[in-house]
């Protein structure tokens, strides 16, 4: 049986600062999942960045508060973002499908099971599917209650499809034991066994300008798909060639390992 991968990729990892798409790095990671895919792994993707692509193609450089307004960035950005990926991934002679989902597809078990076989069936014809948060008619994440930026997302999801493993794509190494950006003397840690109130605890605040998630939710995803018998990475995502480093076992980001219940 192959084994199955889910990508998280963050809003931070998709565009500049200016939200404009980041094209060389969209590019180079639709080459190596389209690789890893050519290797024989089914590979899910769960992209971020269609507000901040919406922010980009309209001129913003503020992300709006007003949830309607960010329900529209995401109806216009969720368009060009996946106008990209059909383009880039078929480069590769990969075909994508586009799937949004909000908390309420799979809320009840029969929910849930529509969503399993959608995703059983496009993997059976080796269709990569790319999963959202439905913005433009879901505005809990849009609160920051839903989801959390993808990160719950690519969990849950991981645990619908047992995924082997869960890759986390951010903005920085891994988990540090203080926040890097402010104290040059943060030590990243490699592997973490247990998630307890003291690692919940080292992580706070929220991401950039550009996303809404931070380390509290990866931790959060990480809690939820280990238990589920998923292995979860948090890596570095600006040289999406980290992938392949992930496949080969080498240690870089941060660990989380599955439970084994």
């Amino acid at each position: 049986m192959n084994k199955r991968t889910v990508v998280k990729v963050g809003t931070s990892t998709l565009t500049y600062e200016n939200g404009k798409i980041n094209y060389r790095r969209l590019e180079n990671l639709s080459k190596v999942l389209s690789d890893l895919q050519n290797s024989g792994e089914e590979i899910i993707l769960v992209s971020s960045g269609a507000i901040a692509v919406g922010m980009g193609k309209i001129g913003l450089n503020k992300r709006p508060s007003e949830n309607k307004k960010k329900q529209a960035l995401a109806a216009i950005g969720q368009c060009e973002l996946m106008f990209m990926y059909d383009k880039l991934f078929g480069e590769y002679n990969h075909s994508v499908a586009q799937i949004l989902l909000t908390r309420y597809a799979v809320e009840t078990e029969q929910k849930r099971q529509n969503v399993i076989k959608t995703l059983e069936e496009l993997l059976k014809m080796g269709i990569i599917p790319i999963i959202n948060e439905n913005d433009t008619v879901a505005i809990d994440e849009l609160d920051g209650n839903n989801f959390g930026d993808n990160d719950m997302l690519s969990a849950i999801v991981s645990g619908l499809i047992s995924a082997d493993r869960l890759i986390i794509l951010t903005d920085i190494d891994g988990l540090y034991d203080s926040n890097p950006r402010t104290n040059p003397n943060a030590k990243k840690i490699s592997i973490v066994e247990n998630l307890s109130r003291d690692i919940f605890d080292m992580a706070a605040g929220s991401g950039s300008n550009r996303g809404t998630g931070g380390m509290i939710t990866k931790l959060h995803a990480a809690d939820y798909a280990t238990k589920r018998g998923c292995d979860v990475y948090v890596v570095n995502g600006s040289d999406p060639d980290v992938l392949y480093d992930v496949f080969e076992g080498k240690n870089i980001g941060t660990l989380f390992p599955a439970k084994n219940n």
